[in-house]
């Protein structure tokens, strides 16, 4: 007997994400390297993600059987471990004999005969009732050990949130995503009716209006097939219909990869009376590619010029709204994006600041005598979002601070006006975003500069 074909490939997608590889890229390189069948591919996408997801849960519990450490064990029989230990107690379609013994054939096949005897060894002891053991109670140590999250950001949020709200948002991050779509060129409520009629079970989004819910058992591609859409979380359409763009307006992207906000912002100028244009910009010609892609899918009718450059210097003199959705430590994202969490440092976020304030800079720069700038994140970090507004205002006189549009829903936008989205509350992304509005050259003491 050997291990399957999706075991394999969930080994070697751990593998890489180790190694620096993103989740998503790195799972789609090990389906199509170990030619992992359709009809296992979301098993094994439920074996990855859930893996990443709790592995600080995982790893605690295998701390407890196994003799001298996790520090002892070899990394890729570590990688072993946990997707055993995943499958024993989170999988319950995978008997636990199965669990255990395809566990210990990947090892040998990864590490030999003493791999194999130690990966059996620590499995069937985990068996059992190594999974009873109790957790700390105090809520840093438990929420970085049963949340599995890093203890530095569970400190981090505890000391901003206090531990209710840091424990509400560490299971939220650990619940599975749902599949939502962005429609484009069509309603919410058409769109739902129109999957519906194709047998795909979906539900409107109450608290926001561009967003669709696919609830059944449907793929991406499935629903793709019937309505033109985007699979897109709620919080990206939220920042675009938080930013409004007016009819005719010229709206550049800065940093648009992969593009979806690019095509919310296209499809709300269409449906705004027309006419205007994105810019949609990005200094990745690789991630470029898929906005190209949806483009062609959804029939070429938007108007969206993909431009290859870096935001902070922009190819354009000037537009009437400037997008910034930064780069960013992403903590909202880490029930999408389960490697973010352990990928991230304490000093990423001086870095990224460093690049936001370049982005921001260049964006002010960028936006006309009365235009509007908003700028955007997926991180729940103040650094990254009220700070970074507070540092451009404080250097660029000429730009206010401007309620959000009204028709936003309410509980979205705070008394400052940001939105923020917050993913223990709507259950979504984290999203924060700012508008900021250029004065008009005549109240511009600085206008010309």
């Amino acid at each position: 007997m050997s291990a399957t074909a999706a075991r394999r490939a969930a080994h070697a997608a751990l593998q890489a994400v180790a190694r620096g590889a993103l989740a998503d890229r790195a799972f789609a390189a090990a389906l199509a390297e170990h030619q992992v069948p359709t009809r296992d591919r979301r098993w094994t996408q439920e074996l990855v993600y859930g893996t990443l997801r709790l592995r600080g849960r995982l790893d605690a519990l295998l701390e407890r059987v196994v003799r001298g450490g996790l520090e002892r064990v070899d990394a890729p029989i570590l990688e072993v471990l946990r997707l055993g230990a995943y499958q024993l107690l989170e999988m319950r379609s995978v008997p636990p004999h199965a669990a255990v013994s395809q566990a210990v054939e990947l090892a040998r096949e990864v590490g030999g005969e003493g791999a194999a005897r130690f990966t059996n060894g620590v499995l069937r002891a985990l068996v059992r009732g190594g999974a009873e053991t109790d957790f700390p109670r105090e809520p840093v140590a438990r929420l970085s050990s049963w949340g599995s999250h890093p203890r530095w950001l569970v400190e981090r949020w505890v000391e901003r949130w206090g531990a209710d709200v840091a424990e509400r948002l560490v299971e939220a991050n650990n619940t599975r995503p749902e599949l939502y779509l962005r429609p484009v060129g069509m309603s919410a409520a058409a769109a739902v009716a129109a999957l519906e009629a194709a047998g795909i079970a979906a539900q409107p989004v109450a608290f926001a209006p561009d967003a669709v819910r696919l609830t059944g058992s449907a793929t991406p591609a499935e629903a793709l097939a019937v309505v033109p859409a985007l699979v897109q979380d709620p919080a990206a359409g939220l920042v675009v219909r938080y930013a409004a763009p007016p009819a005719g307006a010229l709206v550049v992207d800065l940093c648009a990869a992969p593009g979806g906000k690019a095509v919310g912002l296209a499809d709300a100028l269409a449906t705004v009376g027309g006419g205007g244009a994105v810019v949609a910009g990005d200094s990745s010609a690789e991630r470029m590619v898929r906005l190209r892609e949806n483009l062609v899918r959804l029939g070429g009718a938007l108007r969206v010029l993909p431009v290859v450059a870096d935001g902070r210097r922009p190819p354009l003199r000037t537009a009437d709204v400037v997008l910034v959705d930064a780069p960013c430590t992403g903590t909202g994202t880490f029930r999408r994006h389960p490697d973010g969490r352990w990928r991230l440092r304490p000093g990423d976020l001086e870095t990224l600041g460093r690049l936001q304030g370049g982005l921001l800079e260049a964006a002010a720069a960028l936006v006309r005598p009365g235009g509007l700038l908003v700028y955007a994140t997926c991180s729940l970090e103040p650094e990254e979002n009220e700070a970074r507004v507070a540092a451009l205002l404080a250097r660029r006189p000429e730009l206010t601070l401007e309620p959000a549009p009204a028709e936003m829903a309410p509980g979205l936008v705070d008394d400052a006006g940001f939105l923020r989205v917050e993913p223990w509350r709507q259950g979504v992304d984290g999203a924060f975003a700012a508008r900021l509005r250029r004065r008009p050259d005549r109240d511009n003491p600085d206008a010309g500069r």
